[in-house]
């Protein structure tokens, strides 16, 4: 069999529908959109129309979409700019988030910027909402609360509009990474209270090096990164054109076949689930599973101690598996997952995190099972 990618919440493989439509405007519009002639009167209106693009699928206006070099980069832009815009003091979030989002309010906290919270989490990643009302009523200043929409490690969902409701509540700023879910869920922005949210067209079969930011009008935020006019003075910078071209393609793509694609990778990942059941006695499950509080995208797998558990994730790879043992972004750290760390995870139970695209097989969760079992005996 051929090589197996079990890795698409680090990244996924490029659509070739994605790349075709990239293409004209590598090798023939190249145009800078700053330019008032014809060359950068066709690439403005390609970007134009790719935030409209966007724009539609998400249910907001256009006026609401800048594009950004990624995820990390919109995360930063609301925090930072929510805080000093908004003369925020106090800031919530959990220990598992993203560290886009964790490190950022940390060094804001550390800075005395801010002064931090920390949301109560349960052993599958789930946020105790009762416990973040009570650090909402905590103060009468204006609060940022961010909680990203699905953990990237373990996959658990957020109640996106439960917690909006709670934010408008007590009138808090509310930041969700929606990195991960981004293209996998059918976002209608105007019926959540939800203030920023983000996306990465990495993550759904789109380009590397761009993203979004949603800024809800009555939440408007000053630039993070000056120097030019572009993005209605918002986001100074050229623009990635072929980029923005290609996450606005990617995102249409994935609105259209939403449906199908959840169907086909959540089968693929509850036939995962049983089979690994089958064939190991002592496998368990990092996060939460139910089909309806879980991405199902992700599915992170937790195995009895083994004297070959450090050795999993490299056996795999030998066989041509790729996976992750937690976040891509935290690769070579020698302190292994916070995010596990977090939810209380056993550190001597070997993890694995396997994640799912419209491009997997059934066929590739078998092969997959019968390399664990070579592997872990």
């Amino acid at each position: 069999m051929n090589k197996i990618y079990f890795d698409n919440a680090a990244t996924t493989p490029i659509d070739t529908a994605v790349l075709q439509a990239m293409i004209p405007y590598m090798e023939n519009h190249y145009g800078n959109p700053s330019s008032i002639h014809s060359f950068g009167r066709t690439t403005r209106s390609a970007i134009e129309e790719a935030r409209k693009s966007i724009a539609t699928c998400l249910n907001v206006s256009p006026g609401e979409i800048f594009f950004t070099s990624g995820g990390t980069e919109a995360d930063n832009m609301a925090i930072r700019c929510s805080v000093h815009d908004f003369k925020i003091k106090h800031a919530i979030t959990s220990r598992i988030e993203h560290h886009a989002v964790l490190h950022t309010l940390e060094e804001l906290d550390k800075r005395g910027n801010i002064q931090l919270h920390f949301v109560k989490i349960d052993e599958q990643g789930n946020v105790d909402l009762t416990h973040l009302e009570e650090l909402l009523k905590f103060t009468n200043e204006r609060t940022l609360v961010s909680l990203m929409h699905a953990n990237n490690e373990i996959g658990t969902l957020l109640p996106l509009k439960q917690v909006g409701d709670i934010c408008a509540k007590y009138n808090a700023l509310f930041h969700s990474d929606t990195v991960q879910t981004m293209a996998h869920y059918a976002f209608d922005l105007q019926a959540i209270n939800v203030h920023f949210v983000v996306g990465a067209a990495h993550k759904f079969h789109g380009p590397k090096g761009v993203g979004f930011i949603y800024i809800k009008n009555d939440a408007r935020i000053t630039p993070y990164i000056t120097g030019g006019s572009q993005e209605r003075n918002m986001r100074g910078g050229t623009e990635n054109l072929y980029g923005i071209v290609g996450i606005a393609k990617a995102l249409s793509i994935a609105n259209a076949h939403l449906t199908e694609h959840q169907q086909h990778i959540q089968a693929l990942k509850q036939h995962f689930i049983k089979e690994l059941q089958s064939n190991f006695t002592d496998v368990q499950f990092n996060g939460n599973t139910n089909p309806h509080q879980s991405l199902y995208t992700v599915l992170n797998v937790s195995f009895a101690p083994n004297p070959n558990g450090e050795m999993l994730l490299f056996s795999l790879d030998i066989a041509g598996i790729a996976a992750s043992g937690g976040s891509a972004c935290t690769s070579g750290s020698n302190q292994g997952s916070h995010v596990l760390r977090g939810i209380g995870a056993a550190a001597d139970r070997p993890s694995v995190r396997f994640s799912f695209s419209k491009m997997n097989t059934i066929e590739e969760v078998d092969y997959t099972i019968a390399k664990l079992k070579e592997v872990l005996g």
